[in-house]
This record gives C-alpha cells, structure tokens and sequence, in this order.
C-alpha cells in the first residue's frame, strides 16, 4: 500500500469525480514509481481511468542533443511498458502550466499527481500549474527515500549533520514498492502511436554534442547495469571508488538523473550487504545524493556564489584580487587547452563520455576556481560545461558538486592559501599519490575512455 505521507496537496482546488492524470516528469519509469503508483492507488479507489503524461519542452537550460537522445529513448521504452499495463500514455510538446490545465479540461480529469524536483523550474511550474488548475494538484517524492521535505525542515549544513536525520527515518521508508496492477478502466480515447522521429525533429537543440554509445538508456538498461555493479564491482568499491584509471564505479547516475531507475530500488538491492563496500555505496547513494536535493530544496540560491555559506564568501571576497599564475577563457577551459594534462584529460572524459569520474570533477572543480578571474565567473563556467556534457547535468548533484569544489558548500574551513582562501585546495601531486595519473591521462590522449565513439 501506498505511504500516504509521501504525499502532499499543493492547492486548495476541490475533488472531483473523473479521471486521474500522473503528469510525470522527473522519475520517468514504470517500475518502483511511488507517484505512479500513488496515481493508480486513487484511480483504482476512484474506480476512474489513468493517463500518464508528459511535457516535452522544445528546448530545456541549454541541454543537448546528447540529453534529449538519452531521455527519448528512454521515453519509447516507458510508452511500451506503459501498454502492459493498459495505462495511457501521452506526451505533448509546451510548457506544464500551458498544456495541462488544456488537457485536464479536454478530459475532465478530477486531480494530477506529480513527481518532486526541487529545482527553481520544476517548482515554478507546479507553483503556477497549483494556481490554474481547479482541481487538485498532488506532489509525491519519488526521486528520494525519504520525502526531501521530511527528511529535514532546513538546509543541512554538512552530511554530518544531515547523516542523523536520514538514520532515524530510514527504516520507516526503506520499504518495497507495492506492485503496479493492470489498469482496470481504459482511458476512454483511442491511442495515437507517438511518432518519435517527428518529435526530434521539432526540437531546438546543440546537435554539437553527439549521444554516447557506452550506455544505454532506458529501464531495462538501468537495471543490467545495476545488477553487473552488484556482481562486478561492489566488492571493490571502496577501494577504488576514488581512482579514475579503474573500472570502480556504478555507472548509474545517467539513470538516476533521468528516474529510469530508483535509488530507493538500488538501496534495497544492497539489503543483505553490509559490508564496508555497501556502506561507503549507500552513504553516497542516499546521504550524499538526498543531501544534495536538501540543499537545492532550500537554498534558492543553489547555483550562485550568493547561496554559498558566509564563511566562504568572506573567504573568496578577501582573495578574489589575488594573483593567478594561469587564466583561461571559456572557449579554451571547453577545448581542454590548458597547461594540466590531468585537467584536459578530465574535461576530455566529460566531452567524450558525457560522464566525468567522481574524484576527477572535484579537481577539475577547484582548478576552475584557481584558474578563473573571479569565484562568480568559476561557477558559471563550471556549470556551463558540466550541464553542456555530462549526462546527469542540471541536477542537484551537479548544483552542489560545483558548489562544493568552488565554495566550501557542505565543507570546512582549511588552511588559509591564496586564491582559495579558506576553501579546500587540491592539486596534480595529490592526485598522482591516489592513484595511476598517468594512466588515466594516456587513456585521454588515446581515446581509451570508455564511449568515446558516438552514435
């Protein structure tokens, strides 16, 4: 059965009786959905039809043909499995509070039901789609374990302190899904095929930025790739979780981003694991990542240096005239044209693979910062090139690893040096201490990387 405190009302609008509309957006899976099946639980009370559907935008914060190829696919796999289960599916190109208050008439619908993202446009669009709609309009966190706004009331200031909150309740959510059922009622309209070529031929997009061929999008996908972690990889995680020249990692965050697989699903795939590679896996998994969301959540100022904590904005205002051996451009950070051949190799991967190792982007981060004019133009060109190539970008994951590298987000102070400040500083030895530099790098200049063929 559905956890009811999952769930919250966005509007005052009255029930109805009619139809229920899953307007899905950022967890896009039929399987482990709790807002999906949360839609179908009052549908099937309601002894009303189901419909999910979904708001392409034609173009979406600067994403690429690379993004829009992923999610697609991702999207026709869904359409299919929808059909197994008799539920209707449409997808319709506009913004959410144009189209669905439209669709809700066209179908005198009695509420919707959404999915959770606590990113500034996602929240726009629920603010302004709870004002037009006179029906109800739900909310269900199917991103996170535990419902981001119940998990804390604030924003955390470390995982530390974050890490308490998430213990206590994990238990409580840490549950198995209820199974989806066969859809009882049909929608009542009969189902025009989605023709998928036709839709990417409408959309505005950086065709610059090929798709990858390492990874493939979709459900099913997301779920091999978990099991060969499971299998392959766990047992070394924590290790080699943080050397870029092995094969450590989950490769799950393209599907994570996307919602084509649940975190929720993932953790209890590790119930009967708990080893110290479990551990160090589940504290990213969930602390880490619902962490993330936390900051997002309550920080409007997530991707600025403003929302950054005031130590580190003292720190990086008292330092921001101090002078740089090395300032690069843009145009020559995006080509990889700097002195650091671990630097240009990290961006070479991103550019390549659409996915830069964990440890690489913390460094690749802070060079940013000492290599920019200024912390403001840091973190702009960092989440410039992060949301430009990497898979998972325009995530909360990404807002705060910026953060995190340029402005002390979730950190500490420590000794004070030039240019950084107070921030935390890293640089080539370290990395060459941690692990095989030179590997990694060679694996750049040959186009070794995992993916570097495009599609």
């Amino acid at each position: 059965m559905f956890q009811a405190n999952r769930l919250r009302k966005l509007n005052n609008s009255p029930r109805t009786k009619g139809p229920i509309i899953y307007w899905m957006s950022r967890d896009q899976r039929v399987q482990d959905n709790w807002a999906l099946i949360a839609a179908q639980e009052i549908a099937i009370n309601d002894n009303q039809p189901l419909a999910v559907i979904f708001c392409l935008q034609p173009s979406f914060l600067g994403a690429t043909l690379r993004h829009y190829d992923f999610m697609l696919k991702g999207l026709a796999e869904l359409e299919n499995e929808l059909s197994k289960y008799k539920i209707h599916f449409e997808l319709m190109l506009g913004d959410p509070q144009d189209v669905i208050p439209k669709y809700v008439d066209n179908n005198q619908a009695s509420c919707v039901v959404t999915d959770f993202s606590p990113l500034r446009i996602g929240r726009q669009w629920r603010e302004e789609l709870a004002e037009k709609l006179p029906i109800p309009l739900y909310e269900v966190d199917a991103h996170n374990i535990i419902p981001c706004w119940l998990a804390s009331d604030k924003q955390e200031f470390a995982a530390r302190t974050f890490r308490p909150k998430v213990a206590k309740l994990l238990e409580e959510y840490l549950v198995d899904f209820p199974k989806l059922q066969t859809h009882h009622l049909p929608w009542g309209k009969e189902k025009v095929g989605i023709n998928w070529e036709k839709l990417r031929a409408d959309l505005i997009l950086d065709e610059t930025v090929h798709p990858v061929s390492w990874v493939v999008p979709g459900e099913a996908a997301a779920h091999e790739v978990l099991i060969d972690f499971l299998e392959k990889k766990l047992l070394h995680y924590a290790d080699q979780r943080n050397d870029p020249s092995r094969d450590a990692l989950s490769n799950l965050s393209p599907y994570l981003h996307f919602g084509q697989i649940s975190a929720q699903r993932v953790a209890l795939s590790l119930r009967n694991k708990r080893d110290v590679n479990a551990e160090a896996f589940l504290e990213e998994l969930i602390v880490r990542r619902e962490l993330s969301d936390n900051y997002c959540y309550y920080n409007p100022k997530y991707d600025q240096v403003s929302g950054f904590p005031a130590w580190s904005q003292r720190t990086l205002a008292k330092h921001k005239q101090d002078k740089r051996e090395y300032t690069y451009t843009l145009e020559q950070f995006e080509a990889g044209h700097t002195h650091d051949p671990a630097w240009n190799a990290a961006q070479l991967e991103m550019v390549s693979t659409g996915k830069m190792h964990g440890y690489m982007r913390m460094y690749w981060g802070k060079k940013i910062l000492e290599w920019s004019d200024s912390p403001e133009a840091a973190l702009q060109t960092a989440l410039y090139l992060n949301d430009k190539y990497e898979l998972d970008g325009r995530d909360p994951n990404g807002y705060v690893g910026c953060a995190w590298a340029i402005g002390g987000v979730h950190d500490r102070p420590w000794p004070e040096r030039p240019i950084y400040g107070t921030i935390r500083y890293m640089n080539a030895a370290g990395l060459k201490r941690k692990f095989n530099l030179a590997k990694y790098i060679e694996a750049a200049k040959s186009s070794k990387f995992s993916g570097a063929e495009v599609d």
